[in-house]
């Protein structure tokens, strides 16, 4: 059985194991450098990506999820997702750059302009999972304002990318934890 690690320091953690689980996986709540060895691949929620910086210093996780990340795969939704890239603006924030993309946060607006729609992925990520609209739940999500020529982009929504892989990292603007469709979820499983 593929042991998915959750980073379980803030954010609704709880929400993408179950989706896990829903798809046979074994969700394992990681919050040391130690437990990251027990797992193939990590997801980073969505949350707050300053607050979660703060978290991974104190808990001296930083550089251990970098090196993990120079190994093994990362799903980051939404505050995942700001961590993960190369550049962040709005304000500017250290991240973890193990993906080519720049990305400014909070970009669709405050939590009231927070907002659920119906996304046509791109015909690779339809070919890869059952074809279908995606529900996409964006909760004071960031934008994705650059992609590198290693990054593909697999959904978008007003033109800008959502959803993009590059390797075997994936991120996505969205939250697809808090939907029923488990189609992001098995796309990064099928990475580990």
């Amino acid at each position: 059985m593929r042991r998915a690690g959750i980073l379980a320091l803030q954010g609704d953690f709880e929400a993408h194991g179950r989706t896990l689980a829903r798809l046979g996986a074994e969700p394992v709540f990681v919050r040391t450098a130690a437990e990251l060895d027990a797992v193939d691949g990590l997801i980073i929620p969505g949350g707050e990506s300053t607050t979660m910086l703060k978290l991974l210093r104190l808990e001296d996780l930083l550089e251990p999820l970098r090196e993990f990340g120079r190994r093994k795969p990362i799903f980051g939704t939404c505050a995942g997702a700001i961590l993960l890239a190369t550049g962040v603006t709005h304000p500017e924030q250290e991240s973890l750059a193990l993906m080519d993309i720049d990305v400014e946060r909070n970009a669709y607006g405050r939590q009231i302009d927070s907002r659920v729609a119906r996304l046509s992925p791109e015909e690779e990520f339809a070919a890869r999972t059952e074809p279908g609209d995606l529900e996409a739940v964006f909760i004071r999500a960031p934008i994705i304002r650059r992609v590198g020529g290693a990054a593909r982009v697999l959904a978008r929504f007003l033109d800008d990318p959502v959803l993009v892989e590059q390797g075997s990292h994936l991120v996505a603007t969205f939250h697809p934890e808090l939907t029923t469709d488990t189609r992001v979820h098995g796309l990064f499983l099928g990475k580990l």
